[in-house]
């Protein structure tokens, strides 16, 4: 028996070895566990390989949990489960969305000195200080890689492109293909309070993603850096080495393909890296810890949000983006699955153990005028208090022809809003 180009003999290890990953990723008892796998044809950019896909596993049946709720996450601390009921009052704030039919950010959106853009993502709205604006930043994406962009605006839903935010790294370095800014240190992390950025040791501060190859979208294996600026426009390096990468020691299994998108937390006194990250072609979310935003070290309980067999999330839980909502945390990330991208949300009162409500907030597709028909995903909500509305930016791609699907950035909101930002006569 042969799979791909293997033999019978290394096909059978790499599909036992493929099982032990699963059973310590998934935070497992050692023991005897049945796992399924699937074995596929994986395409990178010059050949194809044979690979071998876990697509479930079930633990033996002496080490069964109880039943849990569909609600609960596969997250190892099962005492920390949040009750399907709390789940639901928790989340009802942020459904029933209203849509705008085009996007606020187009795929192209005229950055002068730029044409070349074919896509726009990643949106991040914030404040700076003194400033009655909002600022966007955002990645355009060149057919070489992603550079950050700026917009501002004075209502949120009309945007004046200011340039260049970040470009692309020095040749040979970890983010010569692309520099994705927006995990902003902020003066507050409440759910309602203004997305200012706050100053540490004189600057404001994001964490980013970043790629060490051009020519392509999103090449692996994908590094973390820190960046600061003076006037929370223009941003360059903190330091000149990647702050997580797939090559540290503490690096785990789940995530040992590539890293991807930082998001900054800071709580009594400790800086919170949550980031997505990849083993073969599966994403979840992990978590690191710093008290100088310079030096960082991995949550040996990682991955804190994990795919969900059969679930909106059975691919990918990625992009988290955490705030604080009264006496407990909430995080809004994308899952893949069942067909599409769509905008999830998962909670916790500790920030290290999340349970995920099983159903979407946004499904891709929500939108009837096509504007993200094939994903909604990579969100930033920002709260307008003069008008107690919600607005949620995020990555609207309608599936049209090209490198980028035609994707920009989408607005929904909690409220209808109005040509001019403000809730449309009769909105709730």
């Amino acid at each position: 028996m042969e799979i791909g180009n293997m033999p019978c003999w290394a096909a059978m290890v790499a599909l036992i070895q493929a099982a032990a990953w699963t059973v310590i990723a998934q935070g497992l008892p050692q023991g005897q566990h049945t796992v399924t796998v699937e074995v596929a044809g994986r395409k990178n950019e010059k050949s194809t390989n044979t690979s071998v896909q876990i697509v479930g596993f079930e633990p033996a049946a002496a080490e069964q949990s109880p039943a849990k709720s569909d609600a609960s996450t596969l997250s190892p601390a099962g005492d920390a489960a949040i009750a399907a009921a709390t789940l639901d009052a928790w989340s009802a704030k942020f459904r029933n969305w209203h849509y705008r039919p085009d996007h606020v950010i187009p795929a192209n959106p005229g950055i002068e000195g730029f044409p070349d853009i074919q896509g726009t993502d990643v949106p991040t709205v914030y404040q700076i200080p003194g400033n009655p604006k909002w600022h966007m930043t955002f990645v355009g994406f060149d057919g070489k890689g992603y550079q950050s962009f700026v917009a501002e605006s004075a209502d949120l839903v009309h945007w004046k492109q200011k340039g260049l935010a970040m470009g692309y790294g020095p040749t040979g370095e970890f983010d010569h293909g692309g520099c994705v800014v927006g995990a902003y240190l902020y003066e507050s992390y409440d759910l309602k309070a203004p997305r200012t950025l706050k100053r540490y040791q004189g600057k404001y501060w994001t964490l980013y993603g970043a790629y060490p190859r051009q020519g392509g979208y999103e090449l692996r294996p994908g590094y973390e850096g820190v960046a600061w600026s003076e006037d929370g426009l223009h941003w360059k390096r903190a330091k000149d080495k990647s702050i997580l990468s797939v090559f540290e020691p503490d690096r785990g299994p789940w995530e040992k393909d590539c890293i991807y998108q930082p998001w900054l937390v800071e709580h009594e006194g400790k800086f919170y890296d949550f980031y997505n990250a990849a083993g073969g072609h599966v994403e979840q979310t992990g978590i690191a810890f710093s008290t100088d935003l310079l030096n960082w070290s991995r949550y040996a309980g990682n991955p804190v949000l994990r795919n969900r067999r059969g679930g909106y999330d059975e691919q990918f839980c990625s992009d988290p983006k955490v705030f604080r909502d009264g006496d407990h945390w909430v995080m809004f990330y994308f899952g893949v699955g069942r067909g599409g991208a769509h905008i999830m949300v998962a909670f916790s009162r500790d920030l290290l153990h999340w349970t995920a409500h099983p159903e979407p907030l946004y499904k891709a597709g929500g939108n009837p005028s096509g504007l993200d028909k094939q994903y909604a995903h990579k969100i930033s909500l920002v709260y307008n208090p003069a008008h107690d509305t919600f607005l949620m930016f995020y990555n609207a791609v309608p599936g049209k022809k090209g490198s980028t699907g035609g994707r920009g950035i989408g607005l929904i909101s909690s409220r209808p809003l109005a040509a001019g930002g403000s809730p449309a006569a009769g909105g709730r």
